[in-house]
Protein backbone atom coordinates (compact mmCIF):
# COMPACT_ATOMS: atom_id res chain seq x y z
CA UNK A 1 0.00 0.00 0.00
CA UNK A 2 1.39 3.40 -0.96
CA UNK A 3 2.44 5.82 1.74
CA UNK A 4 -0.08 8.62 2.28
CA UNK A 5 0.83 11.90 0.63
CA UNK A 6 1.60 14.99 2.71
CA UNK A 7 -1.76 16.58 1.94
CA UNK A 8 -3.47 13.31 2.89
CA UNK A 9 -1.81 13.31 6.31
CA UNK A 10 -2.95 16.87 6.93
CA UNK A 11 -6.46 16.05 5.69
CA UNK A 12 -6.75 13.03 7.98
CA UNK A 13 -5.67 15.12 10.97
CA UNK A 14 -8.27 17.74 10.06
CA UNK A 15 -11.05 15.21 9.55
CA UNK A 16 -10.30 13.57 12.92
CA UNK A 17 -9.98 16.75 14.99
CA UNK A 18 -12.70 18.38 17.01
CA UNK A 19 -12.59 20.57 20.11
CA UNK A 20 -12.47 17.60 22.48
CA UNK A 21 -9.29 16.27 20.83
CA UNK A 22 -7.38 19.53 21.11
CA UNK A 23 -5.02 20.12 24.04
CA UNK A 24 -6.25 22.77 26.45
CA UNK A 25 -3.36 25.13 25.71
CA UNK A 26 -4.14 24.96 21.98
CA UNK A 27 -7.79 25.86 22.61
CA UNK A 28 -6.82 28.75 24.89
CA UNK A 29 -4.23 30.06 22.43
CA UNK A 30 -6.63 29.79 19.49
CA UNK A 31 -9.28 31.87 21.27
CA UNK A 32 -6.74 34.62 21.93
CA UNK A 33 -5.64 34.60 18.29
CA UNK A 34 -9.22 35.07 17.12
CA UNK A 35 -9.53 37.97 19.58
CA UNK A 36 -6.25 39.53 18.48
CA UNK A 37 -7.11 39.21 14.78
CA UNK A 38 -10.54 40.78 15.18
CA UNK A 39 -9.11 43.69 17.13
CA UNK A 40 -6.58 44.36 14.39
CA UNK A 41 -9.19 44.18 11.66
CA UNK A 42 -11.50 46.59 13.48
CA UNK A 43 -8.67 49.08 13.99
CA UNK A 44 -7.53 48.92 10.36
CA UNK A 45 -10.86 49.58 8.65
CA UNK A 46 -10.28 53.31 8.12
CA UNK A 47 -6.95 52.96 6.30
CA UNK A 48 -7.01 54.12 2.71
CA UNK A 49 -5.96 50.66 1.52
CA UNK A 50 -8.68 49.07 3.67
CA UNK A 51 -11.29 51.41 2.22
CA UNK A 52 -10.21 50.41 -1.27
CA UNK A 53 -10.92 46.75 -0.54
CA UNK A 54 -14.07 47.49 1.46
CA UNK A 55 -15.39 49.65 -1.38
CA UNK A 56 -14.55 47.01 -3.95
CA UNK A 57 -16.40 44.32 -2.01
CA UNK A 58 -19.40 46.56 -1.25
CA UNK A 59 -19.85 47.07 -5.00
CA UNK A 60 -19.86 43.36 -5.84
CA UNK A 61 -23.19 42.29 -4.40
CA UNK A 62 -23.97 38.60 -4.06
CA UNK A 63 -25.43 36.22 -1.50
CA UNK A 64 -25.37 37.62 2.09
CA UNK A 65 -23.31 34.93 3.83
CA UNK A 66 -20.75 36.53 6.11
CA UNK A 67 -19.69 39.76 7.78
CA UNK A 68 -17.06 41.95 6.16
CA UNK A 69 -15.87 44.57 8.64
CA UNK A 70 -16.72 48.00 7.29
CA UNK A 71 -19.40 46.76 4.87
CA UNK A 72 -22.97 47.46 5.97
CA UNK A 73 -24.56 44.26 4.69
CA UNK A 74 -23.38 40.69 4.68
CA UNK A 75 -21.55 39.57 1.55
CA UNK A 76 -20.44 36.27 -0.02
CA UNK A 77 -18.11 34.41 2.31
CA UNK A 78 -15.04 34.65 0.07
CA UNK A 79 -15.46 38.43 -0.21
CA UNK A 80 -15.86 38.76 3.57
CA UNK A 81 -12.61 36.81 3.94
CA UNK A 82 -10.93 39.16 1.46
CA UNK A 83 -11.86 42.21 3.50
CA UNK A 84 -11.18 40.80 6.95
CA UNK A 85 -7.89 39.20 5.97
CA UNK A 86 -6.70 42.43 4.38
CA UNK A 87 -7.59 44.42 7.48
CA UNK A 88 -6.03 41.87 9.84
CA UNK A 89 -2.63 42.16 8.16
CA UNK A 90 -2.69 45.87 7.35
CA UNK A 91 -1.18 47.19 10.59
CA UNK A 92 1.81 44.82 10.75
CA UNK A 93 0.54 43.99 14.22
CA UNK A 94 -0.46 40.36 13.60
CA UNK A 95 1.15 37.31 15.15
CA UNK A 96 4.32 35.67 13.83
CA UNK A 97 5.66 32.13 13.81
CA UNK A 98 9.40 31.63 14.17
CA UNK A 99 11.62 30.51 12.59
CA UNK A 100 9.37 30.28 9.51
CA UNK A 101 8.78 34.06 9.76
CA UNK A 102 5.16 33.99 8.66
CA UNK A 103 1.98 35.47 10.10
CA UNK A 104 -0.50 32.59 10.41
CA UNK A 105 -3.60 34.10 12.00
CA UNK A 106 -4.23 36.99 9.60
CA UNK A 107 -5.03 34.61 6.76
CA UNK A 108 -6.43 31.58 8.56
CA UNK A 109 -8.76 33.25 11.07
CA UNK A 110 -10.66 35.41 8.51
CA UNK A 111 -11.05 32.41 6.20
CA UNK A 112 -12.41 30.28 9.02
CA UNK A 113 -14.72 33.03 10.31
CA UNK A 114 -16.23 33.57 6.88
CA UNK A 115 -16.80 29.87 6.28
CA UNK A 116 -18.21 29.43 9.79
CA UNK A 117 -20.69 32.25 9.28
CA UNK A 118 -21.74 30.88 5.90
CA UNK A 119 -22.66 27.49 7.36
CA UNK A 120 -23.77 28.59 10.84
CA UNK A 121 -21.01 26.65 12.59
CA UNK A 122 -20.60 26.49 16.34
CA UNK A 123 -17.80 28.21 18.18
CA UNK A 124 -16.36 24.82 19.07
CA UNK A 125 -16.13 23.87 15.40
CA UNK A 126 -14.59 27.26 14.59
CA UNK A 127 -11.90 26.85 17.24
CA UNK A 128 -11.00 23.37 15.98
CA UNK A 129 -10.83 24.57 12.37
CA UNK A 130 -8.68 27.58 13.21
CA UNK A 131 -6.30 25.45 15.26
CA UNK A 132 -5.79 22.91 12.46
CA UNK A 133 -5.56 25.67 9.86
CA UNK A 134 -2.85 27.44 11.84
CA UNK A 135 -0.98 24.18 12.32
CA UNK A 136 -1.16 23.48 8.59
CA UNK A 137 0.08 26.96 7.72
CA UNK A 138 3.01 26.76 10.14
CA UNK A 139 4.11 23.27 9.17
CA UNK A 140 4.06 24.02 5.44
CA UNK A 141 5.97 27.22 6.15
CA UNK A 142 8.53 25.28 8.17
CA UNK A 143 8.95 22.78 5.34
CA UNK A 144 10.34 25.72 3.39
CA UNK A 145 12.73 26.78 6.14
CA UNK A 146 16.37 26.12 5.28
CA UNK A 147 18.07 24.89 8.44
CA UNK A 148 21.58 25.35 7.07
CA UNK A 149 20.99 28.88 5.79
CA UNK A 150 18.89 29.78 8.83
CA UNK A 151 16.31 31.46 6.64
CA UNK A 152 13.07 30.84 4.79
CA UNK A 153 13.52 29.69 1.20
CA UNK A 154 10.21 31.36 0.38
CA UNK A 155 11.68 34.66 1.53
CA UNK A 156 14.90 34.10 -0.39
CA UNK A 157 12.82 33.73 -3.55
CA UNK A 158 10.94 36.97 -2.88
CA UNK A 159 7.78 35.09 -1.89
CA UNK A 160 5.47 36.03 0.96
CA UNK A 161 5.19 32.80 2.91
CA UNK A 162 2.42 34.34 5.00
CA UNK A 163 -0.03 34.54 2.13
CA UNK A 164 1.22 31.47 0.28
CA UNK A 165 1.03 29.11 3.25
CA UNK A 166 -1.97 30.95 4.68
CA UNK A 167 -4.05 30.07 1.65
CA UNK A 168 -3.42 26.37 2.30
CA UNK A 169 -4.02 26.55 6.04
CA UNK A 170 -7.16 28.59 5.51
CA UNK A 171 -8.47 26.12 2.93
CA UNK A 172 -8.12 23.25 5.39
CA UNK A 173 -9.97 25.26 8.03
CA UNK A 174 -12.75 26.26 5.63
CA UNK A 175 -13.13 22.69 4.38
CA UNK A 176 -13.50 21.45 7.96
CA UNK A 177 -16.25 23.97 8.61
CA UNK A 178 -18.06 22.87 5.46
CA UNK A 179 -18.08 19.38 6.95
CA UNK A 180 -15.94 17.82 4.22
CA UNK A 181 -14.36 14.44 4.83
CA UNK A 182 -10.65 13.68 4.45
CA UNK A 183 -11.00 13.36 0.66
CA UNK A 184 -12.68 16.75 0.44
CA UNK A 185 -10.20 18.44 2.76
CA UNK A 186 -7.32 17.01 0.75
CA UNK A 187 -8.83 18.33 -2.46
CA UNK A 188 -9.43 21.75 -0.90
CA UNK A 189 -5.77 21.96 0.00
CA UNK A 190 -4.84 20.83 -3.50
CA UNK A 191 -7.07 23.42 -5.12
CA UNK A 192 -5.74 26.19 -2.88
CA UNK A 193 -2.18 25.24 -3.84
CA UNK A 194 -2.99 26.53 -7.33
CA UNK A 195 -4.28 29.81 -5.87
CA UNK A 196 -1.52 30.68 -3.39
CA UNK A 197 0.50 33.81 -4.16
CA UNK A 198 2.34 36.87 -2.86
CA UNK A 199 5.64 38.66 -3.46
CA UNK A 200 7.38 40.65 -0.76
CA UNK A 201 9.03 43.53 -2.65
CA UNK A 202 6.75 46.09 -0.98
CA UNK A 203 8.70 45.50 2.25
CA UNK A 204 11.74 47.01 0.58
CA UNK A 205 10.55 49.89 -1.53
CA UNK A 206 6.96 50.63 -0.59
CA UNK A 207 3.42 50.07 -1.81
CA UNK A 208 0.45 48.87 0.21
CA UNK A 209 -0.30 45.70 -1.77
CA UNK A 210 1.26 43.54 0.96
CA UNK A 211 -1.67 44.45 3.17
CA UNK A 212 -3.96 42.59 0.79
CA UNK A 213 -1.92 39.38 0.84
CA UNK A 214 -3.72 37.81 3.80
CA UNK A 215 -7.06 38.90 2.40
CA UNK A 216 -6.26 37.22 -0.89
CA UNK A 217 -5.08 34.10 0.96
CA UNK A 218 -8.33 33.97 2.95
CA UNK A 219 -10.38 34.60 -0.21
CA UNK A 220 -8.54 31.79 -2.00
CA UNK A 221 -9.02 29.48 0.97
CA UNK A 222 -12.78 29.98 1.19
CA UNK A 223 -13.14 29.74 -2.58
CA UNK A 224 -11.11 26.52 -2.73
CA UNK A 225 -13.27 24.84 -0.08
CA UNK A 226 -16.48 26.04 -1.71
CA UNK A 227 -15.41 24.80 -5.14
CA UNK A 228 -14.37 21.46 -3.67
CA UNK A 229 -17.71 20.88 -2.00
CA UNK A 230 -19.25 21.48 -5.44
CA UNK A 231 -17.10 18.80 -7.06
CA UNK A 232 -13.78 20.40 -8.07
CA UNK A 233 -10.80 18.26 -7.11
CA UNK A 234 -7.13 18.83 -6.42
CA UNK A 235 -4.16 16.52 -7.00
CA UNK A 236 -3.31 14.15 -4.15
CA UNK A 237 0.37 15.05 -4.53
CA UNK A 238 -0.30 18.79 -4.60
CA UNK A 239 2.52 19.48 -2.14
CA UNK A 240 5.40 17.13 -2.93
CA UNK A 241 4.61 16.15 -6.53
CA UNK A 242 6.99 16.62 -9.46
CA UNK A 243 5.01 19.68 -10.51
CA UNK A 244 3.56 20.40 -7.09
CA UNK A 245 3.64 23.23 -4.60
CA UNK A 246 7.17 22.72 -3.29
CA UNK A 247 8.62 22.35 -6.76
CA UNK A 248 6.84 25.46 -7.99
CA UNK A 249 7.70 27.69 -5.06
CA UNK A 250 10.91 26.20 -3.64
CA UNK A 251 12.47 24.49 -6.67
CA UNK A 252 11.96 21.16 -4.93
CA UNK A 253 13.95 22.01 -1.78
CA UNK A 254 11.79 21.26 1.25
CA UNK A 255 11.80 19.25 4.46
CA UNK A 256 8.81 16.91 4.61
CA UNK A 257 9.54 15.96 8.22
CA UNK A 258 8.48 19.43 9.29
CA UNK A 259 4.99 18.41 8.22
CA UNK A 260 4.97 14.79 9.34
CA UNK A 261 6.89 14.69 12.64
CA UNK A 262 4.56 14.84 15.61
CA UNK A 263 1.57 15.82 13.46
CA UNK A 264 -1.48 15.79 15.72
CA UNK A 265 0.65 15.22 18.82
CA UNK A 266 2.93 18.25 19.00
CA UNK A 267 1.12 21.53 18.29
CA UNK A 268 2.82 24.71 17.11
CA UNK A 269 -0.12 27.01 17.83
CA UNK A 270 0.71 28.02 21.44
CA UNK A 271 4.25 28.97 20.43
CA UNK A 272 3.26 31.47 17.73
CA UNK A 273 4.49 34.91 18.81
CA UNK A 274 1.94 37.61 19.59
CA UNK A 275 3.08 41.06 18.48
CA UNK A 276 3.22 43.71 21.21
CA UNK A 277 4.07 46.48 18.74
CA UNK A 278 2.49 47.51 15.40
CA UNK A 279 5.61 47.24 13.26
CA UNK A 280 7.66 44.72 11.35
CA UNK A 281 8.66 42.04 13.83
CA UNK A 282 12.35 42.45 13.05
CA UNK A 283 12.22 45.91 14.68
CA UNK A 284 10.68 44.93 18.02
CA UNK A 285 13.84 44.18 19.96
CA UNK A 286 15.25 47.48 18.71
CA UNK A 287 12.27 49.24 20.29
CA UNK A 288 12.89 47.35 23.54
CA UNK A 289 16.63 48.07 23.53
CA UNK A 290 16.09 51.78 22.90
CA UNK A 291 13.48 51.84 25.67
CA UNK A 292 16.09 50.41 28.01
CA UNK A 293 18.45 53.24 27.03
CA UNK A 294 15.68 55.65 27.98
CA UNK A 295 15.22 53.92 31.34
CA UNK A 296 18.97 54.38 31.93
CA UNK A 297 18.50 58.09 31.53
CA UNK A 298 19.72 58.52 27.95
CA UNK A 299 17.96 61.32 26.04
CA UNK A 300 18.01 61.95 22.27
CA UNK A 301 20.17 65.03 22.77
CA UNK A 302 22.79 62.90 24.52
CA UNK A 303 23.36 60.73 21.47
CA UNK A 304 26.28 61.11 19.13
CA UNK A 305 25.61 57.87 17.24
CA UNK A 306 23.76 54.58 17.65
CA UNK A 307 24.69 51.30 16.04
CA UNK A 308 21.93 48.70 15.81
CA UNK A 309 23.33 45.17 15.54
CA UNK A 310 20.84 42.70 14.08
CA UNK A 311 20.89 39.37 12.22
CA UNK A 312 22.38 39.85 8.77
CA UNK A 313 19.34 38.55 6.84
CA UNK A 314 16.98 41.18 8.30
CA UNK A 315 19.06 44.19 7.28
CA UNK A 316 17.54 44.28 3.81
CA UNK A 317 14.09 44.67 5.40
CA UNK A 318 14.77 47.16 8.22
CA UNK A 319 18.12 48.70 7.29
CA UNK A 320 18.33 48.95 3.51
CA UNK A 321 18.39 51.21 1.64
CA UNK A 322 19.70 53.03 4.73
CA UNK A 323 18.87 56.46 3.32
CA UNK A 324 15.23 55.34 3.01
CA UNK A 325 15.16 53.75 6.46
CA UNK A 326 16.58 56.93 8.02
CA UNK A 327 13.97 59.10 6.32
CA UNK A 328 10.63 57.27 6.00
CA UNK A 329 7.96 59.45 4.43
CA UNK A 330 4.95 57.56 5.77
CA UNK A 331 4.04 55.79 8.98
CA UNK A 332 3.85 52.57 7.02
CA UNK A 333 7.46 52.89 5.87
CA UNK A 334 8.43 53.69 9.46
CA UNK A 335 7.07 50.30 10.52
CA UNK A 336 9.90 48.70 8.54
CA UNK A 337 12.72 50.95 9.76
CA UNK A 338 15.23 50.09 12.49
CA UNK A 339 16.29 53.76 12.80
CA UNK A 340 12.67 54.71 13.39
CA UNK A 341 12.30 51.92 15.97
CA UNK A 342 15.12 53.58 17.89
CA UNK A 343 13.11 56.81 18.04
CA UNK A 344 10.02 54.99 19.33
CA UNK A 345 11.91 53.30 22.14
CA UNK A 346 14.05 56.28 23.08
CA UNK A 347 11.18 58.78 23.07
CA UNK A 348 8.64 56.36 24.58
CA UNK A 349 5.55 54.90 22.97
CA UNK A 350 1.97 54.11 23.90
CA UNK A 351 0.09 50.85 24.44
CA UNK A 352 2.40 48.06 25.54
CA UNK A 353 5.43 50.20 24.61
CA UNK A 354 4.71 51.16 21.03
CA UNK A 355 1.26 51.84 19.63
CA UNK A 356 -0.29 52.76 16.31
CA UNK A 357 -0.25 56.44 17.22
CA UNK A 358 3.56 56.19 17.26
CA UNK A 359 3.62 55.31 13.54
CA UNK A 360 1.99 58.22 11.75
CA UNK A 361 3.01 60.09 8.63
CA UNK A 362 3.55 63.19 10.75
CA UNK A 363 5.91 61.47 13.19
CA UNK A 364 7.75 59.69 10.38
CA UNK A 365 8.70 63.07 8.94
CA UNK A 366 9.14 64.90 12.25
CA UNK A 367 12.44 66.85 12.09
CA UNK A 368 13.52 65.82 15.60
CA UNK A 369 13.00 62.14 14.76
CA UNK A 370 14.74 62.59 11.42
CA UNK A 371 17.72 64.11 13.26
CA UNK A 372 17.93 61.11 15.57
CA UNK A 373 17.43 58.58 12.74
CA UNK A 374 20.31 60.16 10.83
CA UNK A 375 22.61 59.06 13.65
CA UNK A 376 21.55 55.38 13.44
CA UNK A 377 23.42 52.72 11.50
CA UNK A 378 22.31 49.11 11.05
CA UNK A 379 24.91 46.33 10.93
CA UNK A 380 25.11 42.55 11.13
CA UNK A 381 25.98 41.23 14.58
CA UNK A 382 27.38 37.69 15.00
CA UNK A 383 25.59 37.16 18.33
CA UNK A 384 22.31 37.97 16.64
CA UNK A 385 23.12 35.78 13.64
CA UNK A 386 23.62 32.82 15.99
CA UNK A 387 20.10 33.22 17.42
CA UNK A 388 18.15 34.18 14.30
CA UNK A 389 15.53 33.24 13.17
CA UNK A 390 14.34 31.58 16.37
CA UNK A 391 14.33 35.12 17.76
CA UNK A 392 14.93 38.53 16.15
CA UNK A 393 17.58 39.90 18.54
CA UNK A 394 19.16 43.35 18.62
CA UNK A 395 22.29 44.81 20.22
CA UNK A 396 22.31 48.60 20.50
CA UNK A 397 25.53 50.48 21.08
CA UNK A 398 25.05 54.18 21.80
CA UNK A 399 27.98 56.55 21.77
CA UNK A 400 27.11 59.59 23.86
CA UNK A 401 28.36 63.16 23.60
CA UNK A 402 30.02 62.95 27.01
CA UNK A 403 32.25 60.13 25.78
CA UNK A 404 30.36 57.25 27.41
CA UNK A 405 29.19 54.15 25.58
CA UNK A 406 25.97 52.36 26.51
CA UNK A 407 25.25 48.87 25.17
CA UNK A 408 21.91 47.08 25.43
CA UNK A 409 21.29 43.50 24.33
CA UNK A 410 17.75 42.25 23.75
CA UNK A 411 18.13 38.69 22.57
CA UNK A 412 14.52 37.44 22.82
CA UNK A 413 11.31 38.90 21.45
CA UNK A 414 8.53 39.97 23.70
CA UNK A 415 5.41 37.93 22.89
CA UNK A 416 7.14 34.55 22.50
CA UNK A 417 7.90 31.69 24.88
CA UNK A 418 10.87 33.46 26.45
CA UNK A 419 8.92 36.65 27.15
CA UNK A 420 5.21 35.91 26.91
CA UNK A 421 2.39 38.40 26.72
CA UNK A 422 -0.18 37.67 29.40
CA UNK A 423 -3.85 37.27 28.56
CA UNK A 424 -4.37 40.64 30.23
CA UNK A 425 -1.79 42.27 27.94
CA UNK A 426 -3.41 40.72 24.86
CA UNK A 427 -6.74 41.99 26.18
CA UNK A 428 -5.27 45.48 26.60
CA UNK A 429 -4.00 45.31 23.03
CA UNK A 430 -7.50 44.39 21.84
CA UNK A 431 -9.09 47.18 23.90
CA UNK A 432 -6.66 49.68 22.40
CA UNK A 433 -7.44 48.51 18.89
CA UNK A 434 -11.20 48.05 19.32
CA UNK A 435 -12.49 50.41 22.03
CA UNK A 436 -16.15 49.91 22.83
CA UNK A 437 -16.15 46.24 21.84
CA UNK A 438 -16.15 44.71 25.33
CA UNK A 439 -19.07 42.41 24.45
CA UNK A 440 -17.17 41.04 21.47
CA UNK A 441 -14.15 40.41 23.67
CA UNK A 442 -16.28 38.50 26.18
CA UNK A 443 -17.90 36.46 23.41
CA UNK A 444 -14.56 35.47 21.87
CA UNK A 445 -13.10 34.50 25.23
CA UNK A 446 -16.01 32.05 25.52
CA UNK A 447 -15.93 31.17 21.84
CA UNK A 448 -15.88 27.40 22.22
CA UNK A 449 -19.22 27.55 24.07
CA UNK A 450 -20.93 29.69 21.40
CA UNK A 451 -23.72 27.72 19.63
CA UNK A 452 -23.68 29.79 16.41
CA UNK A 453 -20.93 32.17 15.26
CA UNK A 454 -23.21 34.09 12.89
CA UNK A 455 -23.86 36.64 15.63
CA UNK A 456 -20.25 36.87 16.79
CA UNK A 457 -19.21 39.97 14.86
CA UNK A 458 -22.34 41.85 15.91
CA UNK A 459 -21.62 41.83 19.63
Amino acid sequence: MAEPTLSRLIAELAADTDLARLPADVVASTRMRVLDTLGLALRARDLESSQAVIGYVADQGGRPEATAIGVADKVPAALAALVNGTLAHSLDYDDTHLPSVLHPSAGVVPAALAAAEAVGASGADLVAAVAVGLETCVRIGMAGYDQEAGNSTFFEHGQHATSICGALGGAVAAAMLHGLDADGIQSSLGVAASMASGIIEANRTGGTVKRMHCGWAAHSAVTAADLTRRGLTGPPTALEGRFGFFQAFLHGRFDATQITDGLGERWSVPGIFFKPYPANHFTHTTVDAAAELRRRGVHPGDVESIQVGVPGPVIRTIGEPIEVKRAPVTGYQAQFSAPYAVTVGLLGGGGLGAALEDYTDELATDPARRELMAKVSVVADPRCDAIFPHQFPAVLTARLRDGRTETVEVLANRGGDAWRLTDDEIGRKFAGNAPGHERLRAAVLALDTHPDVRTLLHQ
